[in-house]
């Protein structure tokens, strides 16, 4: 599909996007209670996506179990029974399941999907994710970005808004950005020559990841949205304005 306009997204995104979910020292990233809490003040939220060994979409961050769960394992190297049965999040809640995430969610918020690529296994996980979205009513209420253009490809465009996650180490794949929707991008990449022309020119771009109000002040006027971590209040007031 390519570049799409303003008026192409669903415009609750443009509020901001909350990075794994509105998690505090109550609610752990990528939990159900992170996108219960996000779902609540009527946020976007984003999340990560892996494959189990038995083909089922899983939310985490890490392919590594250890971080999030304290014990060693990796995602793609276990069925999502073993998952569910062996490994907890750290305050106890369960890894979720993607299909858990979207029976809560009920596409009352748009869901910004991250595809996590595991040793090339981007057909797999892509073809999967398009097959779970066939459930999807509002398509609208679904994005999916992913730093593997790959894996970005073989989603349906037509269909769902995709996002190419960008880095500064990375920064030469911006030409990625005229094969999709829109561009997911580091925010210290906002002053590049490149980023400020695709804007110019109509393009879409998503900064991320801002945890404070500074933040949040130094890149106003240069980006269309943000991912966020802690400043929800802020975005809250200023989506009022």
């Amino acid at each position: 599909m390519g570049m799409k306009k303003r008026d192409s997204f669903n415009p609750n995104i443009f509020k901001g996007v909350a990075h794994r979910g509105l998690h505090d020292d109550k609610r752990f990233e990528n939990s159900l209670s992170a996108f219960k809490n996000a779902i609540d003040h009527d946020f976007c939220f984003e999340l990560d996506i892996h494959l189990t060994t038995d083909n089922q979409l899983v939310v985490c961050h890490d392919s590594d179990l250890k971080r999030v769960t304290g014990k060693e394992g990796i995602i793609e190297e276990l069925d999502s029974k073993t998952l569910r049965e062996n490994y907890k999040l750290l305050d106890g809640e369960d890894i979720p399941t993607l299909q858990e995430v979207f029976d809560l969610n009920k596409e009352r918020e748009t869901i910004v999907i991250e595809l996590k690529v595991y040793k090339d296994n981007w057909v797999n996980i892509a073809k999967r994710l398009m097959d779970f979205l066939s459930q999807v009513k509002d398509t609208s209420k679904v994005t999916l970005i992913s730093f593997d253009p790959r894996a970005l490809a073989l989603c349906d465009g037509k269909k769902f808004t995709r996002g190419f996650l960008l880095c500064k180490e990375r920064k030469e794949m911006i030409l990625f950005g005229k094969v999709f929707e829109y561009l997911d991008i580091e925010d210290s990449l906002l002053d590049d020559k490149k980023i400020i022309k695709y804007r110019k020119k109509g393009g879409i771009v998503n900064t991320w990841t801002i945890r404070d109000e500074e933040a949040l002040n130094k890149v106003k006027g240069k980006c269309d949205f943000v991912t966020f971590e802690n400043v929800s209040k802020q975005l809250e007031e200023d989506f009022k304005k």
